[in-house]
């Protein structure tokens, strides 16, 4: 089915309303969402209001959140979104942390207490949009094997990075630290494909292509996805003091208690090191020299690290969004949800 971004938008606004949420906070999350399926990242948008909207309607989703934001130093503070909808409090804790640094050139906030946020180029471009570099880093469900290990212990741990060239263009990346994210697994699940064998293993800890066999993910790089994982770990847990590592609550256990998440963005104000028009110039200028770059065998042209996103974003703005049937008609239907996912097992099929 291919919608337009403004008729999703309003799919999921309704659906989300309807589960709980506020008017304004399910605007948030659906403009997160469709965020994400506008630039091709399926795994994080529509694929995920079905679970929402139980986690909303049972409780686990604070909708009268008293959001606190606590400056703990000259360009630190702490944003705690007693357990709301992710998406809104990691918005509202990023537009804090850029007036920050573009008053101090820097701001490193911290947020805690929320739920499950998205996909987190959203927030990094609220920051590269606003002429700052935008760092912000998650953790999430343990469901990644260690490098050496064969029980699962971290989750796919995201990094996410964008700053702005001249004009409206930016580098962005947005990365799980496990060679997919559990979203994309998801997403093969709904539309019933094979996956890569270097994603995933299953229950004997052997890689498998079947997308509901999945039993553990893979870190990227072996070792040094392990180290990054962990790094993000410490930076949005244990120095949040919140849960970290095993600890941290599952996506699907219990979808009537908050989840207790943590988040960290950095922003950085180029005016304070450098000349900032030559900043986004430099960054313009290294988008089209890796755009130069010969390419290799097979490759039509080299793309800077974003350019696919912002291509298939343009290309949705045209053409519409595709999303599976099995969504669509979920997301017109009257229906909360049609399948519980509470306390269900994440790798169960």
């Amino acid at each position: 089915m291919i919608v337009s971004k403004q008729q999703l938008h309003q799919l999921i606004k309704n659906k989300l309303h309807h589960a709980g949420l506020s008017e304004s906070h399910a605007d948030t999350v659906a403009d997160v969402l469709v965020h994400a399926d506008a630039k091709g990242i399926h795994s994080h948008g529509a694929v995920r209001v079905e679970y929402y909207a139980e986690r909303i309607s049972k409780g686990g989703t604070n909708t009268a959140p008293n959001f606190t934001y606590t400056e703990t130093g000259p360009c630190s503070a702490v944003f705690d979104g007693d357990n709301g909808a992710g998406h809104v409090a990691a918005k509202d804790a990023m537009e804090r942390a850029i007036k920050m640094a573009q008053e101090k050139g820097v701001a490193v906030v911290g947020v805690r207490r929320i739920g499950h946020s998205g996909a987190l180029s959203y927030f990094v471009e609220q920051a590269s949009q606003a002429g700052m570099v935008g760092i912000s880093l998650c953790q999430s469900d343990p469901m990644v094997v260690p490098f050496g290990g064969s029980e699962v212990y971290y989750g796919t741990n995201p990094i996410a990075f964008s700053a702005s060239g001249v004009g409206d263009k930016h580098i962005t990346f947005d990365m799980a630290t496990t060679i997919q994210a559990w979203g994309k697994v998801l997403d093969a699940r709904s539309r019933h494909v094979d996956i890569p064998d270097t994603w995933a293993v299953d229950e004997s800890g052997k890689p498998t292509t079947d997308p509901f066999a999945v039993k553990g993910l893979l870190p990227i790089a072996g070792p040094k996805g392990y180290g990054l994982m962990m790094m993000v770990d410490v930076l949005s847990g244990i120095l949040l003091g919140l849960p970290f590592g095993k600890h941290v609550s599952s996506m699907y256990h219990d979808l009537t208690q908050g989840r207790e998440l943590g988040q960290l963005h950095i922003v950085i104000n180029p005016a304070f090191f450098t000349d900032a028009s030559l900043f986004r110039e430099h960054i313009s200028q290294a988008m089209g020299e890796l755009n130069a770059i010969k390419p290799a065998p097979h490759v039509e042209k080299v793309l800077y690290p974003g350019e696919n996103s912002q291509i298939e974003e343009q290309r949705s703005e045209k053409e519409g969004i595709e999303i599976v049937d099995e969504i669509y008609n979920y997301l017109i239907s009257d229906a909360l949800y049609n399948k519980s996912y509470d306390n269900k097992n994440p790798f169960a099929g």
